[in-house]
């Protein structure tokens, strides 16, 4: 029985991969051909034309630049499939990280609807933006550590984007593929996980009103204000009066005057130490007629929830520890687990590794491509990549390095040395792309004939003076 396993695994990955290939319309056999040049080539995707000579690709680089530019992919039925890909879950929720990153594209101006991302600066570590086009990910989750995570989603915001009606779109959508697949049947609601940066209240708001069963966890910071609910109906001198809607303060920045906890709980870390965790229920953020609620109609809603706060012994390094604040929101009837809440959070940094190892080895922000539609084909390219690599951790040998550790017994390989054997199980696995057609060079273009200088575009919500975009000027010499 375990020996036919690995037959059992390749005939599914040989299956997906034909699956794959019929997700594709127009350029489908070139769009196949690029995902294999990914998942072969030698080392990191350093540029898109160097894929062109991998011997997985049979086309010239015409053909490779022709199916980023006109190609056609059904990202409808590729979500589908790759959520009914998702295999190893565990008998509780299904845990989903959702997080944004960029592809920075500072000197494209002539590419249009790029935005103002925010990123890290090495030099003072202070957050600045770059031009760029960013990116919302929904990545399913497992429990250990792990730099595996299975890429479900990928939506791109635009300049003209609401972010939070952007992820709200994005969870409901996520989480009814995975109700059909049939992957929600008999458990709990399942847990969106978020870094600090989101608007979990206007998040938790507009999913319960679409009637979407999900639960909303993420990090909040710490000088932030919570009420409790108010304890009495009337004012408190007895007079007639519109009734309080908010109670006690409740602020993160001084934990000394919170109220007891309660649920407590202590648990010990080989990483961390000693963890105590504690947890304050029916708690509720005072709402303002600003950023995304200022077009509010009626009354602004109370949105109660749970904050949670981790409190850890040490960390990795050396460094030291401040408090993590959770906020917390599930459906009515929804069970309350706080060593299940704190324990997903922190799996969701493994997204990190799966955003590391698209940018440094798969090659995502490669690319000089110059429109938004090119690279939303050549995101979803990569994600394909990366599900089979998924579907081939335990079908590949371990080609590690002379100076590489050995991976334990039972550990899964990770994803880069998974990609390292990939060309050898590519010979038995096949490709249902057809060969290349014999053709001759174009023509090229007409002698004489001169190309105007392409359109700048601006970068943000800012507009210029009129409705068209701004043209360059052609320089004069001579």
């Amino acid at each position: 029985m375990v020996a036919a396993e690995p037959v059992v695994c390749r005939a599914g990955l040989i299956a997906w991969r034909a699956a794959l290939y019929r997700c594709f319309g127009r350029r489908a056999d070139a769009l196949f051909e690029l995902v294999d040049a990914v998942l072969t080539a030698q080392g990191p995707v350093g540029s898109l034309v160097e894929l062109s000579l991998e011997k997985a690709f049979r086309r010239g680089h015409g053909a490779l630049y022709d199916a980023l530019a006109c190609g056609v992919i059904d990202v409808a039925a590729l979500r589908e499939l790759i959520a009914g890909s998702w295999d190893g879950l565990d008998d509780g929720p299904v845990k989903i990280a959702v997080d944004v990153s960029s592809w920075p594209r500072p000197d494209a101006e002539t590419s249009p609807e790029r935005c103002h991302c925010y990123t890290a600066c090495r030099c003072d570590g202070a957050r600045k933006t770059i031009p760029g086009w960013p990116f919302s990910f929904a990545a399913g989750l497992q429990w250990g550590a792990s730099s595996w995570t299975t890429l479900l989603d990928a939506v791109r915001i635009g300049p003209h984007d609401d972010p939070t009606l952007v992820t709200v779109e994005q969870v409901a959508e996520v989480s009814a593929r995975l109700d059909t697949a049939g992957m929600l049947v008999g458990r709990p609601a399942p847990i969106f996980v978020f870094d600090s940066g989101y608007d979990l209240t206007r998040i938790s708001y507009l999913l319960g009103t679409r009637g979407a069963r999900v639960q909303v966890l993420g990090r909040v910071r710490s000088d932030r204000v919570f009420y409790a609910a108010p304890g009495y109906a009337g004012r408190v001198d007895g007079r007639p009066g519109r009734p309080r809607r908010h109670g006690d303060r409740f602020e993160l920045s001084t934990p000394a005057s919170l109220p007891p906890a309660d649920e407590r709980l202590s648990a010990q870390s080989p990483r961390y130490g000693q963890v105590q965790v504690s947890a304050w229920h029916g708690l509720h953020q005072k709402l303002g007629r600003q950023a995304g609620w200022t077009d509010f109609a009626g009354v602004l809603p109370i949105v109660p929830g749970t904050v949670i706060r981790i409190q850890v012994e040490h960390l990795p390094g050396n460094r030291k520890p401040d408090d993590v604040w959770l906020w917390h929101t599930a459906p009515p009837g929804t069970g309350f687990d706080l060593d299940l809440l704190w324990k997903t959070y922190l799996r969701r940094f493994d997204l990190e590794h799966t955003f590391r190892l698209l940018k440094q080895t798969l090659g995502w922000t490669a690319p000089q491509i110059r429109t938004p539609q090119q690279a939303q084909r050549w995101t979803w390219l990569i994600i394909a990549a990366h599900t089979q690599l998924r579907l081939a951790r335990t079908l590949t040998t371990d080609l590690r390095r002379p100076w590489q550790q050995p991976i334990p017994t039972g550990t899964p390989i990770t994803p880069g040395r998974v990609r390292r054997g990939f060309g050898q199980l590519r010979r038995h696995l096949g490709t249902p792309a057809g060969r290349p057609k014999f053709t001759a060079p174009g023509p090229g273009r007409p002698t004489g004939s001169t190309r105007p200088p392409r359109t700048h575009y601006p970068v943000g919500k800012k507009k210029p003076a009129t409705d068209e975009p701004t043209a360059t000027k052609p320089k004069i010499t001579g």
